[in-house]
């Protein structure tokens, strides 16, 4: 059966016979006398790489039709078409040999030839040759007149200053398309985030805090600044106001309330408050019962009035809203309790039961991206799958929270 690869370069074949059929009738009609060898013989290596395709030997039908195919105004679209093909089947270097030729064409028009340089600049991408991508787009920039072409190439170029970390970089091309592209506003939050994590390692904390608020005034929920802001909040001993910062996460992103949970519990420690601890939990309970929130109330009352009220309290949540790790917690408790009465060992069912959740919570995933459904145990900003920013959320659900 042909697979992907095949099945594109043999659409590229069906393109490229009709391309030769209509050129060789446009002669045709031009001219009386019979067709002259020269086109019998394109015609011969048309079928010819036909035959390698439908025998599943891509590169030789590619490299036939590559050969047949003359560089015109009329098969241009088509050698475009193989150079991405090469591309997308991870042999960007043909495909820079392909799209270099093509540019060495003077009589290409200005439009195909900046749509040519943007396909080069992606085979230079594809390869990791990010200087000479950077400068086929930065003239694209400064001499292309087609709107079109110049926002294909600021794209491209984000993309490379994105993959070098070149934050602020990144920031100035793409702050003129803001109002336009409101979409990009999320990027360019997180990318001030980056710039706040380098600032705070280099000490920088106040030039930090304004690139994080700055974040949030390009998004307003952006998770990851929030929790920032409250974390520099708490090392300068406001944990008032770092709790205040932290109330704003539901609002922002409902799904992301485990993933603040760690940072509310050190403020209100720290704060000497587990009072306001436990009834913030129970509020966060009201908005959206997660099991690692009534994990941080067990824990809480555990510790505060025994492991039998731990039980009794999880019992009751774990009724209404089921859940592996929730059960799992529960036969902690359980079997902690069975300890703490006297029993020698815990109950042979109980540590069975101990077993096989330790073993589903051992295979399951804590956060998956909502756009492309990357798997993550940790919690990642940037999806490494389809690259977009705050698209990884904490799963939920019977497996989750």
């Amino acid at each position: 059966m042909l697979d992907v690869a095949l099945l594109s370069v043999l659409l590229v074949a069906i393109a490229i016979g009709y391309g030769l059929g209509y050129h060789q009738a446009g002669r045709r009609r031009h001219r009386s006398r019979p067709p002259a060898a020269s086109s019998q013989a394109l015609s011969r290596d048309y079928f010819v790489g036909l035959n390698y395709l439908l025998n599943e030997q891509p590169d030789e039908a590619i490299n036939t039709f590559i050969n047949v195919l003359a560089v015109n105004s009329e098969t241009v679209h088509t050698h475009i078409a193989l150079g991405k093909l090469f591309r997308t089947r991870g042999e960007a270097d043909k495909a820079v040999s392909i799209h270099q030729n093509l540019l060495a064409r003077p009589a290409l028009s200005q439009h195909t030839n900046e749509q040519i340089q943007l396909e080069l600049a992606r085979d230079f991408m594809a390869l990791g040759v990010h200087d000479r991508a950077q400068r086929l787009l930065n003239t694209l920039l400064e001499h292309s007149g087609d709107d079109d072409h110049r926002y294909a190439a600021k794209q491209l170029l984000i993309d490379l200053l994105e993959r070098e970390k070149a934050w602020q970089q990144a920031l100035d091309v793409i702050q003129p398309l803001l109002k336009q592209y409101p979409k990009m506003r999320r990027p360019a939050a997180h990318w001030l985030c980056e710039l706040a994590l380098e600032e705070i390692s280099e000490a920088s904390r106040p030039l930090a805090k304004k690139h994080l608020k700055k974040a949030l005034q390009l998004d307003e929920n952006c998770v990851r600044a929030t929790l920032l802001l409250a974390e520099l909040e708490m090392d300068n001993g406001h944990y008032d106001r770092a709790i205040e910062r932290l109330d704003n996460i539901p609002g922002q992103e409902i799904a992301h309330i485990p993933t603040m949970l760690p940072a509310l519990k050190h403020a209100y420690l720290r704060n000497n408050d587990e009072a306001g601890y436990e009834a913030h939990l129970y509020r966060l309970l009201e908005q959206a019962p997660y099991t690692s929130t009534i994990i941080a109330l067990g824990q809480l009352v555990h510790q505060r009035e025994g492991v039998d009220k731990a039980i009794e309290l999880i019992g009751e949540r774990l009724r209404a809203v089921p859940s592996l790790g929730g059960l799992d917690y529960l036969i902690d408790l359980y079997i902690e309790s069975q300890r703490l009465s006297g029993k020698p060992s815990p109950d042979t069912r109980l540590l069975l039961l101990k077993h096989h959740t330790d073993a589903l919570l051992l295979n399951r995933t804590r956060h998956r991206c909502q756009r492309c459904g990357f798997a993550s145990d940790a919690l990642q900003w940037q999806c490494p799958s389809c690259r977009f920013w705050g698209t990884i959320k904490p799963v939920i659900g019977v497996e989750g929270e």
